[in-house]
C-alpha cells in the first residue's frame, strides 16, 4: 500500500513538470533571457564642437575631398572635418567666432586652400587650411579683420589662392575704436606660404573694393604695405 502511494506521489509530479515546461509562454532558462551581444560598431573619428552636439554648418567639395564644418547650436564652437578622418578643432573657438552658413570658403587649385571665417566682436576672424599632396594641414595663424572681410582669391596667379584682409588703415588708434572705425580701409593680401605680399590702395569704404565683399584682387593691385 505504502509503495503505490509513493508511486502514486511521483507519477504526479512528473506530469505537473511536464505541463509546466509545455505551457505556451513557459519562462525560458536564465541563460536564454540575455540579450544578444552586437558586433562592435566601428569607432567615428573624433569630433570635438565644446559640450553641445555638433551640427552641420557648412559643406563643400574641394579637389574631390568632401569638407564640412561643424559647430554647436551657438555656432561658438566648431570644427573643420575632410574627408572621412580628418578632423580639426577650430583655433578660432577661442576669439569669440560665430560661425553661420557662409562661414566656410573653399578654393581648388594647384593646392586646395579652406577658409574657415566668422564674426567677432568689431569684426571677424578667420582660419585657414591647406591641403599638400593629398595631406590637409592647419596653417595655425588666425586672421583678423576690423572691417568685417576675409576672403580667398588667387591674387598673385600661381594657381593657389591667397588670403585677402580688409582692415582700416589707423595707425596710433585701437583697433575697433571708433576713431579706427572712421579710418580709410585697405586689403592686405596674404600668400598661405610666404605671409604678407602687399596691400592695396586705401579706400573709404569696404565696399569700394572690387567684389565686396568676396574681394577680388590682381597683382596689379598690390604695393607695399603702409
Amino acid at each position: 500500500m505504502l509503495f503505490t502511494a509513493v508511486l502514486a506521489v511521483v507519477v504526479t509530479a512528473g506530469v505537473i513538470v511536464a505541463v509546466i515546461l509545455l505551457r505556451p509562454g513557459a519562462p525560458a532558462p536564465a541563460d536564454d533571457l540575455q540579450p544578444p551581444v552586437p558586433d562592435a560598431a566601428p569607432s567615428a573619428p573624433g569630433v570635438s564642437c565644446g559640450h553641445s552636439a555638433c551640427r552641420e554648418v557648412g559643406a563643400m567639395t574641394v579637389g574631390g575631398v568632401p569638407v564640412v564644418l561643424l559647430a554647436d547650436e551657438a555656432g561658438k564652437q566648431g570644427s573643420i572635418r575632410f574627408g572621412a578622418d580628418t578632423v580639426f578643432p577650430l583655433i578660432i573657438n577661442d576669439l569669440g567666432v560665430t560661425l553661420k552658413g557662409d562661414s566656410l570658403r573653399c578654393v581648388d587649385g594647384a593646392t586646395p586652400v579652406c577658409l574657415v571665417r566668422g564674426d567677432v566682436s568689431g569684426g571677424s576672424t578667420g582660419e585657414v587650411f591647406v591641403a599638400r599632396g593629398g595631406i590637409w594641414r592647419d596653417t595655425g595663424k588666425p586672421y583678423l579683420s576690423d572691417a568685417g572681410t576675409i576672403a580667398l582669391n588667387d591674387v598673385t596667379a600661381d594657381g593657389i589662392a591667397d588670403v585677402i584682409v580688409v582692415r582700416h588703415e589707423c595707425p596710433g588708434a585701437q583697433s575697433g575704436s571708433a576713431r579706427c572705425q572712421a579710418a580709410p580701409v585697405l586689403a592686405e593680401v596674404y600668400d598661405v606660404a610666404r605671409g604678407s605680399v602687399g596691400c592695396t590702395r586705401r579706400y573709404t569704404a569696404p565696399s569700394e573694393l572690387r567684389g565686396w565683399p568676396d574681394v577680388r584682387l590682381s597683382r596689379a593691385d598690390l604695393r607695399a604695405c603702409p
